[in-house]
Formats: structure tokens, C-alpha cells, sequence
């Protein structure tokens, strides 16, 4: 039996369903891995008081320490998040939060492989807690938790380290790889770790229904994620903005929202985008299934899981040449990569209009990216640091 401690920083809680639910859907097909037995532990970053008493940081307090979440154990220990230190010392508050834990938990709990399934700050302190423990440490790469932090001055040098340090290493795609290994990593300690979908969820319904249940007609553009300023959803508003007829729905929320919201009125787009707030990831499929297009103009990504997701409902995708995009579109069936500009995610919009691929002939392309492959291929990649220890 491999007893696997996954750590996430990236997990989601009874506040925040929607966030790091592929780290949540990845965590739950190991932990029903016949051979595995499984605790997680999520920390909480919090701002001392008395900012962590007010607004989120209050609801995030409030959340409970330990808990059964979807049948798994969950811990959710709270650990200092200085502000104004541009995540410097977090990785060090974070260590020194859990090793008291760990310490108890493994009492009970005597864990072979520490999973970290976020780089940062989860990468430098399971370095540390691995070494002090004597269990080796996997990390996996995302996409922003190595591209922000791992350009960002405060917080490059641990990354690189953890990164060197770390006994294996995961990468969302083969780009990811590559950008790890010219940041020092080893190659060698570097698996390509793919995401997956649930072709059931995310599956094909009739578009001119779940149109007509949004009260749309004509041609659909959906995007999701966060408003901030990389996922460029400003680049698409003004791609649309140059589609008459065509409807931009953004599902996500966050602090850029106020910026789109000027945008869209600014561009006289208030009868053709909308934004709808965070979604319900369990709502999404419903919502891609109404759509023509998704686009999606992030400044970088691993391999993003909005994309499979889309191709799983037979919607192309137009993207930007980051990450693994060329590995999600290997055919023209499957959508565009275009320049991260409005005329060229305008140009790719209508050109994937115009082509009227059938819907199943798109979902193909998200039928190599099963959440059965990536149980498989975690659990071998923990089991090998294992034994080799």
C-alpha cells in the first residue's frame, strides 16, 4: 500500500468550491487507487490581525481545521501569509506551520512520498518537510505557480532550488518541461503529467437548446477564468467587438472585473457580452455546450484544463501559443492558435465559425485526455520515488 500525503495550497473548500478543482478531481482518482491510501493537508494562507478577521479572510478562518471532504481526509491548517513581502517568507511560515502537524500525523499516518500539487508555496516547504521526515517529495507544475513565481525576484530562487532539490518532478505538458529545464531543473527528474476530463460531464448536448436556454441566438464565444489581467479577456472583447452579431459570455470573477465592465460599456458591447460571475464548475459543461467558440487569450498557461473541457463538449478552441496549446490543437478540427492580439483571436473566431466542424469530430481531440490516465501515471511516478528511495 503507498501512503501519499498530498499537500495543496490549490485546493477547494466549503467557501470556495470552484477553486483548484482539478487539483480536487486529480487527488480523488489516486485516493481510489486500490494500492493507495491518502490524507491531504490544504493550508490556508491568512494576513495577521487584524486583516484576517475581515472579508474573505474571515470566511477562510472560519473554515473548519480537519474535515472529510468528498470521503477523503482533509487538513486545513492556517499559516502566516505576510503581505506586502511579495510572497518572499511563504514558504517559511508554511513550513513552520506544518511540521508540527506532520509530526502528529504521521503517528497515526506513517506517509512514504510527500505530493506537492502546486509549486509554490507547496514545492520549497515540502522539500523541507520531506528532508526532515526522510520521505522523498514530487512536485507538480501548473502553469502561473512556475511562470509568476518562478520569474518573480522575491520568490525565483526558491523555486529553482525546490525545483533542484525535489526528488521528482511534474509537468503539465511537455512546454512545461521544457521551461522547467531552462530554469535549471533536471530533466531527467521531469515527467509530463497530463490533466484530465470527465467525458461525461463534458459532453455533447444540442447547441441550439442550450442556446435557446440562454436566450442567445446567433454566434457564441464563451471564455472562463479568473478576471485578472492575464487570462486577457479584454483582448477578446475587442475581438468580438469587430464580429457583428457575435456574443461573448466570461464565466470567472476577480478584481479586473471593474476594468472589463468599462470596457464593454466603453465599446457599446453591454447587449453582446456579458459577464457572468463565478460558475459553478459543475454548471460549465452546460454553458460550453451553448457555445460556437471558446477563446481563451491567457499571457501563459501549462495546459489549461478550460480547453480539454471545451473540446469535450465539441467546442474549438482559439488560444494563444502558450504552454501546451500546440498539444491540445494538433488539428485544424480543434480549433486555432493565434497571436495574443484582438485582431488575431478575431481572425481565428471566424475562421473556426467558419468552418462548422461537426461537434463530435472536435470532442476527439479531448478523448486522449482521461482522468484514468492520469491516475495511472501518478501513481507510478510516487510509487518509483518510492522505491528508489
Amino acid at each position: 500500500m503507498l501512503r501519499v500525503l498530498t499537500l495543496s495550497t490549490l485546493f477547494p473548500d466549503a467557501s470556495r468550491r470552484n477553486f483548484g478543482v482539478f487539483v480536487e478531481r486529480q487527488t480523488l482518482g489516486l485516493a481510489a487507487h486500490p494500492e493507495v491510501e491518502l490524507r491531504v493537508v490544504a493550508p490556508i494562507g491568512l494576513p495577521p490581525f487584524p486583516l484576517a478577521s475581515r472579508g474573505r479572510h474571515a470566511r477562510l478562518g472560519a473554515l473548519p481545521l480537519g474535515e472529510q471532504w468528498k470521503g477523503v481526509d482533509v487538513y486545513r491548517p492556517r499559516f502566516l501569509a505576510l503581505p506586502g513581502t511579495a510572497g518572499r517568507l511563504h514558504a517559511h511560515f508554511l513550513t513552520r506551520a506544518l511540521t508540527p502537524l506532520l509530526a502528529d500525523l504521521r503517528r497515526e499516518f506513517a506517509f512514504d512520498v510527500i505530493d506537492a500539487s502546486f509549486f509554490f508555496p507547496d514545492g520549497p516547504a515540502a522539500v523541507a518537510l520531506g528532508r526532515r521526515f526522510g520521505v522523498p517529495v514530487s512536485i507538480k507544475a501548473r502553469g502561473s505557480d512556475v511562470h509568476h513565481w518562478g520569474s518573480a525576484a522575491a520568490t525565483a530562487g526558491q523555486i529553482r532550488t525546490a525545483g533542484k532539490q525535489a526528488d521528482g518532478l511534474l509537468a503539465v505538458s511537455e512546454a512545461m518541461k521544457r521551461d522547467m529545464v531552462a530554469m535549471g531543473m533536471p530533466a531527467e527528474h521531469i515527467r509530463v503529467h497530463r490533466t484530465g476530463v470527465d467525458l461525461g460531464q463534458f459532453a455533447l448536448r444540442d447547441r441550439n437548446e442550450a442556446k435557446a436556454a440562454l436566450g442567445i441566438r446567433g454566434p457564441l464565444i464563451v471564455s472562463t477564468g479568473a478576471l485578472i489581467e492575464r487570462k486577457g479577456h479584454d483582448i477578446v472583447i475587442d475581438a468580438v467587438a469587430a464580429l457583428p452579431n457575435a456574443h461573448l459570455l466570461i464565466a470567472g470573477e476577480g478584481n479586473y472585473r471593474g476594468a472589463l465592465e468599462a470596457k464593454i460599456a466603453a465599446l457599446g458591447l453591454n447587449d453582446r457580452v456579458r459577464l457572468l460571475g463565478a460558475v459553478p464548475h459543475g454548471e460549465m459543461a452546460a454553458l460550453l455546450a451553448a457555445a460556437d467558440v471558446m477563446a481563451l487569450a491567457s499571457e501563459n498557461e501549462g495546459l489549461a484544463n478550460a480547453w480539454v473541457e471545451a473540446l469535450a463538449c465539441g467546442v474549438p478552441v482559439v488560444i494563444p501559443d502558450v504552454g501546451g496549446a500546440p498539444e491540445v490543437v494538433t488539428e485544424r478540427a480543434y480549433g486555432r492558435i493565434v497571436g495574443r492580439t484582438p485582431a488575431g483571436f478575431a481572425s481565428g473566431i471566424a475562421a473556426v465559425l467558419s468552418d462548422h466542424t461537426p461537434p463530435a469530430t472536435v470532442r476527439a481531440g479531448a478523448e486522449r485526455f482521461t482522468w484514468e490516465a492520469n491516475t495511472a501515471g501518478l501513481y507510478d511516478h510516487l510509487k518509483a520515488l518510492v522505491t528508489s528511495s
